[in-house]
């Protein structure tokens, strides 16, 4: 019997287990979708947490149940348009009412609720998509925005902190023998031309023009969850980093992830664009209901974001392949290069189109 098997029976699965497959295609956990013969829930999702990235995988889920649990009691005072539906994952308990369970390699496992008639997909379809993903956000944003962020552990230190990541980037570099390439000096120049303002979300924190709120951490296209029938979104899920943070880093990453139609997996990495029109639908699905916590300072950093977390991801992808890719899962020596080229175009389409994008920004509100 395998791991992964006697894993999914530790979550008391309310029927036979009769297949467990890996699923998706995230860059840290393995995940599993394990199908049940059971008239009551046929699936659940059982993940193999990687203790390299989150240290504390008890802080984690302390942070999911809390914010799960205030999710729930805010859906009650936030209506939804007819027809509407919004969920969040449910963690799944062991015999002994724990949320995690450790093998006898030491590894932790979790498992959650499976959302039906939802599905995730990579990179955006259409403009309605895209309005769906920004409207998710938005309405992701709202239920937690009155979530005490003393309430949430730092399960992440340093995350989304640009300048921590150029310093690490700068350590690495100096114990690395670089092979001499053309995508390894276009990496290299990336990084330098852009040290300038790598601090620039970061500093406006300390001057008080930007605060702390609860954060999803990584919002991506794919943690989106579309109901097929109805086109519209109906979670958010992957709620590892959930954690305080500038909600700039949310808006940011979603866009950048949102608005490269050839997405981050792509090989072909000189041709990534920015996508103008998509970046538009999900404005215009994320600032109506936005309006409600954004302040008057959170508007003059929106482009900032957009721009720096593009720029960061690069950042982390480009360090992550000078270390022998010990963070993020790569399917090859290089892959975690390309990625990294990928996010540095995308950073560059960005830069060229600001003018277009701050004007946009500023036509929504």
């Amino acid at each position: 019997m395998d791991t992964p098997f006697i894993a999914a029976e530790k979550f008391n699965p309310p029927g036979k287990i009769t297949t467990i497959k890996t699923y998706g295609n995230g860059n840290v956990h393995d995940t599993f979708l394990v199908t049940l013969d059971s008239r009551t829930e046929e699936y659940f999702i059982l993940q193999r947490l990687n203790p390299r990235v989150f240290r504390q995988p008890e802080l984690v889920m302390q942070n999911i149940r809390t914010l799960t649990e205030h999710v729930r009691r805010r859906l009650q005072d936030v209506p939804l348009n007819a027809g509407r539906r919004w969920e969040i994952p449910r963690p799944l308990l062991t015999e002994e009412g724990r949320d995690l369970w450790i093998d006898p390699q030491r590894s932790f496992w979790r498992a959650r609720s499976f959302i039906n008639n939802a599905r995730s997909y990579d990179t955006l379809r259409h403009a309605g998509h895209a309005r769906e993903v920004g409207f998710a956000l938005a309405l992701f944003h709202n239920l937690i925005n009155d979530l005490p962020i003393g309430q949430l552990a730092d399960t992440l230190e340093g995350f989304h902190i640009t300048p921590r990541y150029l310093q690490h980037f700068d350590r690495v570099l100096t114990v690395t023998s670089l092979k001499k390439s053309p995508e390894i000096n276009y990496g290299l120049r990336s990084i330098n031309r852009r040290r300038t303002w790598a601090d620039v979300l970061e500093k406006a924190r300390d001057q008080g023009r930007l605060h702390l709120r609860p954060i999803h951490g990584d919002p991506k296209v794919n943690n989106v969850l579309i109901d097929p029938s109805t086109q519209q979104a109906v979670s958010l899920v992957d709620l590892d980093t959930v954690k305080p943070g500038l909600i700039h880093y949310d808006i940011g990453d979603c866009l950048r992830s949102g608005c490269n139609p050839l997405g981050e997996e792509t090989g072909q990495w000189e041709s990534v664009r920015f996508e103008l029109e998509y970046c538009r639908a999900m404005l215009q699905g994320y600032l109506p209901m936005a309006r409600a916590f954004l302040l008057e300072n959170d508007y003059a950093f929106l482009f900032e974001a957009v721009r720096l977390i593009a720029f960061e991801l690069g950042l982390r992808f480009f360090t992550d392949y000078l270390e022998g890719n010990v963070y993020f899962k790569a399917a090859s020596e290089e892959h975690n290069l390309i990625r990294a080229l990928v996010q540095f175009k995308l950073t560059e389409s960005i830069e060229d189109q600001s003018s277009d994008i701050q004007a946009l920004i500023k036509d929504l509100r």
